[in-house]
C-alpha cells in the first residue's frame, strides 16, 4: 500500500548557489540550526495547538524539556522573531509567549517534515539496523 504525503502549500525559491556566497550560506545554516532544533520543533508545535501559553505551562506540555533549555529556546525564538513574549504587570508575574505570524508560517512546513519522517521510519530504523550488523562484522 503506497501512502502519499499531502503537497505543502509553499513556494519553491530557485537559488543560485554559485551566487549565494559563503556569508548568506552561512547565515541560512544558522536559520536552519533554530528551525530543525528538536526543542523549537516542539514548542511552535505547542504554541501552533494552544495558542498563547505560560512557560510552566509550556514547560508541562513538551515532555522532557528542561527549565534552562526552555529559557535559551524562547529566547532564541523571540530573538528570531519567531515568538514574542509578553509580560503582564500582575502579582503574582504572568509572561505569556505566542508564535508571530513568521512562526505560525513555520508549522506548516514541520508538520509536513513530520509527516514524512513518520512514513520514512521503517525504512530509516531498518537502514541503521543492516548498517550496524555490517559494521559489527
Amino acid at each position: 500500500m503506497e501512502m502519499t504525503m499531502a503537497q505543502p502549500k509553499l513556494k519553491l525559491v530557485e537559488v543560485d548557489y554559485a551566487a549565494e556566497g559563503e556569508a548568506n550560506c552561512k547565515a541560512l545554516g544558522q536559520i536552519f540550526e533554530r528551525i530543525g532544533d528538536k526543542w523549537t520543533i516542539m514548542i511552535v508545535g505547542a504554541l501552533s495547538t494552544n495558542g498563547p501559553m505560560r512557560f510552566n505551562t509550556l514547560q508541562r506540555a513538551i515532555p522532557g524539556l528542561s527549565h534552562k533549555m526552555l529559557t535559551t529556546t524562547l529566547r532564541g525564538l523571540e530573538r528570531d522573531g519567531l515568538v514574542t513574549r509578553t509580560a503582564f504587570a500582575t502579582i503574582p508575574p504572568r509572561v505569556d509567549y505566542e508564535l508571530t505570524a513568521q512562526g505560525r508560517s513555520l508549522h506548516e512546513p514541520l508538520l509536513t517534515l513530520a509527516s514524512w519522517a513518520r512514513l520514512q521510519q521503517p525504512y530509516i530504523e531498518g537502514a541503521r539496523k543492516r548498517f550496524d550488523e555490517e559494521a559489527a562484522e
